[in-house]
């Protein structure tokens, strides 16, 4: 049984008092979403305007119904030019929660039967994150296109190296879901930026604080003491995500930590860090900090400021350009819902189911995927040696 059910069990038998109703009010908060699962407000005009850029349908997999319930969060099933062909999850139970999510009727057992399905175009790999590398690189193994939840490696620069030289290989669609890159923030700064708004960019800051005195329930609990590095690209993308550049050196300094499960010998990682702030230097020769934090109460969520040369974005625009052109994220398919994590869910996967149809780069092909995760890994690197400067391996499309 259940923490989950557990707690229901003893509210359903307490009474149905004062005291039991209270009692109930507070289970209720306990079991809040987990933090970027909240919903965005339903927008009666997001699909406005949209039109399709093919009336092909692409036969699509999905793997991985975990605790966050991730491949049905991004609303495959309602895109029109998508049809949900099979699922998969490891747990026979997830496995077919995640079919009926969906209205899919096949499943398997694992990612490695799933691919063998000939039918199945691309497949969406929301699994534990120590395996996206290796499971992207299944998927491209046979023939498929492939997008990937965060981070595209899990702590390991060998596996960066892999996973680039097989998407090269390949000659295929790849694309890792970064949600930051689709919040209406940062894609405002990114449409500014690219109309010369902003100019040279001198300075810019992502965060992303995630308070887990206890850590997100997980697959063989890899979230247990996770270096907050290993997990950057939701700030990363607060100058990645706007520039399309990266970050070429970095010294990171990292904070030990009260929470019990991030201290090292608490972990698998030996990590000693619930909180590390980096400092990299820009491909374009600015400044960038990048804060990740596990073991910080209050304020939290995923974000960002920028500043250039000729304009800054913080929460809105101010410079010195004023022909910028419209910065509203694009017009979704009619019953694709935005998401979670501030309505870029939606968006994420019609960018992937966009990019195949048309046969373009998505927007967080490869080489953006490893450099918003590549420079992390190292940054946590950097912190074990009490901030030491370092110098980041640099992936190009």
């Amino acid at each position: 049984m259940t923490e989950r059910t557990t707690r229901r069990g003893f509210v359903r038998t307490a009474g149905l008092g004062a005291a039991s109703a209270g009692l109930y009010r507070a289970v209720e908060q306990q079991e809040k979403p987990i933090q970027g699962f909240e919903r965005e407000a339903e927008d009666p005009n997001a699909s406005k305007d949209w039109k399709p850029v093919s009336d092909r349908r692409i036969r699509v997999g999905l793997v991985g119904y975990g605790v966050c319930r991730f491949a049905a969060e991004f609303s495959f099933e309602h895109h029109p030019n998508v049809e949900v062909l099979a699922v998969s999850d490891l747990i026979p139970e997830r496995c077919t929660n995640l079919a009926k999510a969906v209205g899919c009727n096949k499943t398997y057992p694992s990612l490695e039967e799933l691919v063998n399905d000939d039918r199945i175009e691309a497949v969406f790999v929301a699994t534990d994150a120590p395996s996206h590398a290796r499971h992207c690189i299944e998927v491209l193994k046979h023939g498929k296109h492939v997008a990937s939840a965060v981070p595209a490696v899990y702590g390991s620069l060998e596996e960066a190296d892999q996973l680039f030289e097989a998407v090269k290989k390949s000659g295929l669609k790849y694309m890792m879901f970064e949600t930051s890159c689709f919040h209406a923030d940062l894609f405002a700064m990114r449409q500014i930026f690219a109309a010369g708004g902003l100019g040279q960019l001198v300075y810019s800051e992502g965060e992303y604080y995630h308070y887990m005195e206890e850590p997100i329930d997980s697959f063989r609990e890899w979230r247990v003491g996770l270096p907050p590095q290993w997990y950057p690209t939701h700030s990363n993308a607060y100058y990645i995500g706007v520039t399309g550049g990266s970050f070429t050196e970095v010294s990171c300094m990292g904070m030990p930590s009260r929470v019990k499960h991030l201290q090292p010998a608490n972990n698998r990682y030996a990590n000693p860090f619930g909180t590390e702030i980096a400092l990299f230097r820009t491909s374009d020769g600015g400044t960038a900090r990048m804060a990740v934090s596990w073991d910080t109460p209050g304020f939290s969520g995923e974000m960002g400021r920028i500043r250039g040369q000729k304009g800054t974005f913080y929460g809105k625009y101010e410079g010195l350009e004023r022909n910028l052109p419209a910065a509203a994220r694009p017009p979704l398919p009619p019953k694709v819902k935005p998401g979670g994590h501030g309505g870029s869910h939606g968006h994420l996967m019609n960018e992937f189911v966009t990019a195949i149809l048309q046969d373009r780069k998505p927007l967080v092909d490869i080489a953006m995927a490893l450099n918003l995760t590549v420079s992390g890994i190292v940054a946590h690197q950097s912190a074990l040696k009490g901030g030491e400067l370092m110098k980041i391996r640099q992936f190009t499309s």
